[in-house]
């Protein structure tokens, strides 16, 4: 039986997507000060929040002070069925009603907590059982599976060579225009460049000759992987 929301419940699915999102694949303990800086709340805000989320039942987190925050089972459960509704959509928006790629996750983060199971199994079947959304990123099956992340950010790239856009982030509208503009989406080759002091991070798109010189905060947000 899925969890109803209530009052509060928008927040706190706010912090458990953000717990599940900085935790990683290791499921790594996120420290209080982290949690604050991505939410944008005093570190005093979340500390209330993660006592909160580790006093209902079942317990959402398992929280200790100054030793950082996992979710449990349950949270998890929670912060994952709320994923699988954004990007759903996100894939809807953009998909069914042609709203603009930079557009669709504000719109999503407005709607994501409060769809029907119904609901949810309907925008699925009109969108085919799609596997990702429109930036790249894997759809939570209804039970929750997902499969690993196997990419990396371009910012953590050593090497020049090619590789392809696995996933570009959804969180800054600006940034979403500005790679789309230069081409820049998920499935897309990328060639990096050899990088120079103030460099940037160089790369071209395909086999474009043209060199584009990204600013670390903009090369974050695309993560890419070797080509299969």
């Amino acid at each position: 039986m899925r969890r109803k929301p209530n009052a509060n419940s928008e927040s706190q699915d706010n912090y458990l997507k953000a717990i599940l999102a900085l935790g990683g694949p290791e499921e790594s303990r996120v420290a209080s000060n982290v949690l604050a800086q991505r939410l944008g709340v005093a570190p005093a805000s979340v500390t209330n929040m993660l006592q909160k989320l580790a006093a209902v039942l079942p317990p959402l987190v398992k929280y200790e002070r100054h030793r950082g925050v996992l979710l449990s089972a349950a949270g998890k459960r929670r912060a994952l069925e709320v994923v699988r509704h954004h990007r759903l959509l996100e894939t809807f928006l953009y998909e069914v009603l042609d709203y603009p790629i930079e557009e669709v996750h504000e719109e999503a983060e407005r709607l994501e907590h409060f769809i029907s199971e119904r609901f949810e199994e309907r925008i699925e079947a009109k969108l085919g059982y799609p596997k990702m959304d429109p930036h790249g990123h894997c759809i939570p099956a209804m039970d929750g599976r997902m499969p690993k992340e196997n990419s990396i950010p371009l910012t953590q790239v050593e090497r020049k060579g090619t590789f392809v856009v696995d996933s570009i982030s959804d969180r800054d509208a600006s940034t979403v225009k500005s790679l789309r503009m230069s081409g820049i989406v998920p499935g897309i080759q990328l060639r990096v460049r050899e990088r120079h002091a103030d460099d940037g991070y160089p790369v071209s798109i395909g086999h474009s000759a043209q060199v584009l010189h990204l600013s670390r905060e903009v090369a974050d947000a695309i993560r890419i992987h070797p080509p299969h």
